[in-house]
């Protein structure tokens, strides 16, 4: 039977502020690239403490052009994560370079002990990503990066507001001033800040962000609002080849409030995650997502993790009980291997990660939004264990007594 409450896997929270902007914006007759998208650039840039921020029409624009401002081409190889949305590994093949997978570690993150295994004399650059919102070991990952002369580009899309060690994800670290070439963020409809498509990409290198800047408007000299030339009459240049990856006016709008509202919306996530682990610690059927003590996990996803072991049914399964209970879910991510257009390329040996099969059969991303309840995450905890002790093996008590 349906049930009467339902719990969306996910609503965004847009208020007043960011419809009246918008307004505003239309209004003003200036809808693509201008003085809204640079105001949002500064506050972001502002916020996390990194210099150089580019707005972009999305994360994966933002990871592209920054792999191509770093000379990333044909003939190299790029690490990164087999747990990832399809748009990581998209962005390396768009360059010519050739990705390269390593597995991740117990918490859905890329392992640096894998990340070392696959280092070649071909290796050029790692591609960390913050699954979920929890920052990755950055620390290894960099001191990789410095032994073998290789570039960092960090894919934040989980990680807006996110800490590591103290610092923004994404940013320099704020005791060793260490930082990646670049880090881009996501504002995806159902991420924790949102302009509804639309992405950033920070760094620290002027260099870098002026030749990303070009690149992300046609390869153009000048953007599109101050067109007038070193000689002082109007007119642009065309100095590389480029694409069209800038946000409009009207994403940013939506963005300069969204970010005003972020340290609001993570504590809302921070809470909801603290009630659903407190309502399923006990839950023997279930292992509660990742957490570190020395970051501050963004919550974009809450990564419930079935203990299949004990269930008499699958994950497929449960989700469909979840369904008929009026709770919304979602898988993240169906790893880069299952997907048939990188199937070849996982068979190869340097890409091999065991580690992320065995994971992702177990995964379930339940409802975490800040417009959430408290009586919503109670339906949502209440469904799973109700779910998990009518699914569990009857012999399951004795094995696990066997075990010990």
């Amino acid at each position: 039977m349906q049930s009467d409450v339902q719990v969306p896997y996910h609503r965004p929270s847009i208020g007043d502020e960011e419809i009246d902007e918008v307004v505003r914006t239309l209004k003003s007759g200036w809808l693509t690239t201008g003085p809204r998208t640079a105001q949002f650039e500064k506050e972001f840039g502002a916020y996390t403490g990194v210099p150089h921020a580019l707005a972009v029409n999305s994360c994966t624009s933002g990871l592209h052009v920054a792999l191509a401002a770093l000379n990333i081409g044909p003939g190299m190889e790029v690490i990164t994560t087999p747990l990832t949305f399809c748009a990581t590994v998209n962005t390396i093949i768009h360059t010519g370079a050739t990705p390269v997978l390593a597995d991740v570690g117990p918490d859905g993150n890329i392992d640096p002990a894998s990340i070392a295994s696959r280092i070649t004399d071909k290796t050029r650059a790692i591609v960390p990503v913050h699954f979920a919102g929890l920052p990755c070991d950055m620390q290894a990952i960099w001191f990789l990066a410095r032994r073998h002369g290789l570039d960092v580009i960090e894919d934040c899309a989980h990680a807006a507001g996110a800490w590591y060690q103290g610092g923004h994800a994404g940013a320099a670290h704020p005791l060793t001033g260490e930082h990646s070439a670049a880090s881009v963020f996501s504002f995806y409809a159902v991420k924790n800040l949102t302009t509804g498509e639309g992405g950033m990409v920070l760094t620290h290198d002027e260099e870098l962000a002026s030749r990303m800047k070009i690149l992300s408007l046609h390869g153009i000299s000048k953007n599109a609002w101050n067109r007038y030339s070193d000689r002082g009459h109007w007119g642009y240049e065309v100095l590389e080849s480029g694409y069209k990856y800038n946000m409009s006016d009207i994403q940013a709008s939506i963005g300069i409030h969204q970010l005003r509202k972020l340290e609001g919306f993570i504590e809302a996530r921070a809470r909801f995650a603290r009630l659903y682990n407190s309502l399923l610690s006990d839950v023997e059927e279930v292992e509660l997502p990742a957490d570190k003590d020395d970051c501050r996990h963004a919550w974009h996803l809450y990564t419930l993790r079935l203990n299949l072991d004990c269930l008499e049914i699958g994950r497929d399964e449960f989700i469909e009980q979840l369904k008929e209970r009026g709770v919304g879910t979602s898988v993240h991510f169906i790893p880069i291997p299952l997907h048939p257009f990188f199937a070849s390329r996982a068979q190869l040996r340097q890409n091999r990660c065991p580690n992320v099969l065995d994971l992702y059969p177990r995964l379930i991303s339940l409802p975490l939004f800040p417009a959430m309840t408290d009586a919503q995450v109670e339906h949502v905890a209440t469904s799973i264990r109700q779910i998990a002790r009518k699914s569990r093996k009857k012999n399951w008590a004795m094995v696990a007594v066997a075990g010990d």
